[in-house]
C-alpha cells in the first residue's frame, strides 16, 4: 500500500443509491452493484469503513413536515440507515468481504454497538466496517455522522459518492446547463456558497479536524481506486 495516497477512507453513501430506479426501498441489483465497487478498492489493501444514508425509506425532516415530532421521525430514520447498512453488509459478505455492521442504537442481536476499539481492530484486520443508526441523536444527518467517524478513526479522506454526477457544481448540472463544476474548493467556500454537498453542521467539523472530503462519481467501478492513487478525480474539498 506504500504507493497509494489514502490508506484509511470513510466512504459515504446515500440512501435513494440503493433505491436505484424503483425510487424507493433496497434494490438487491444496486446492492450487488455497489459492492463489487467497493470490493475493487477494497482489494487494493485499503481499510474501507462505510456511512449509508436512510433516504430510500425515510427522512426525518420530512415526518417533521408532516407534524410528527422531529426527534422521533429522526430515529426512524436512523432505524433506515441501519436496514441499508444490513443490506451492504450481506452484499459483501456474499462476494467475500468481510464486513461488520456498528449501530449507534444498541440492538446486539442483528448488529455490534459502536465502539471505536472494535471498529479500528476490524480495520486493522482489513474487515469492511459500516456504521448504521447516526451518530444516536436527532437532529443530526448522515454526513455529519460520516465526518465525526471519520475523526474518530482517523481516516485519511471522505469519499461522498454520487451517481452521476462528478463533483461539486455551481448549480444543479441536470437542471443548469451553465453550471460550472469546481476541481478544488475549501471548506469555507462550501459553506458561504451554500452549494449544499453536506449541512453546515458536518462541513464545520470536517474543517475543523482537517479531514478532507472527494465528491466523486460513484457510477465508475475504479474511481475509488483512482482517488486513492492520487488521481484527480471529482471535486476536493480541504
Amino acid at each position: 500500500m506504500s504507493d497509494l495516497k489514502y490508506k484509511r477512507i470513510v466512504l459515504k453513501i446515500s440512501g435513494e443509491a440503493l433505491a436505484g430506479d424503483q425510487g424507493l426501498g433496497i434494490n438487491p441489483d444496486v446492492i450487488k452493484a455497489i459492492t463489487k465497487k467497493v470490493k475493487i478498492a477494497y482489494q487494493t489493501g485499503i481499510q474501507i469503513a462505510i456511512v449509508v444514508g436512510g433516504g430510500n425509506m425515510w427522512r426525518g425532516v420530512t415526518g417533521a413536515k408532516v407534524g410528527m415530532e422531529r426527534s422521533r421521525a429522526d430515529y426512524i430514520g436512523m432505524l433506515a440507515t441501519i436496514m441499508n447498512s444490513l443490506a451492504l453488509q450481506d452484499g459483501l459478505r456474499a462476494i467475500n468481504v468481510p464486513a461488520y455492521v456498528q449501530t449507534s442504537i444498541s440492538m446486539r442481536q442483528v448488529a455490534e454497538p459502536y465502539n471505536l476499539d472494535t471498529a479500528l481492530n476490524h480495520l486493522n484486520h482489513h474487515q469492511v466496517v459500516i456504521f448504521g443508526g447516526g451518530i444516536g441523536n436527532p437532529y443530526f444527518s448522515t454526513d455529519t455522522t460520516a465526518v465525526l467517524r471519520a475523526a474518530e478513526i482517523h481516516a485519511d479522506v471522505i469519499l461522498m459518492a454520487k451517481n452521476g454526477v462528478d463533483g461539486i457544481y455551481s448549480a444543479d448540472p441536470n437542471k443548469d446547463p451553465k453550471a460550472v463544476k469546481y476541481s478544488h474548493l475549501n471548506y469555507v467556500d462550501l459553506i458561504k456558497k451554500n452549494l449544499q454537498v453536506m449541512d453546515a453542521t458536518a462541513s464545520s467539523l470536517a474543517m475543523e479536524n482537517h479531514i478532507p472530503l472527494i465528491v466523486f462519481d460513484f457510477k465508475a467501478a475504479d474511481n475509488i481506486t483512482k482517488i486513492i492513487k492520487g488521481a484527480s478525480v471529482g471535486t476536493l474539498v480541504d
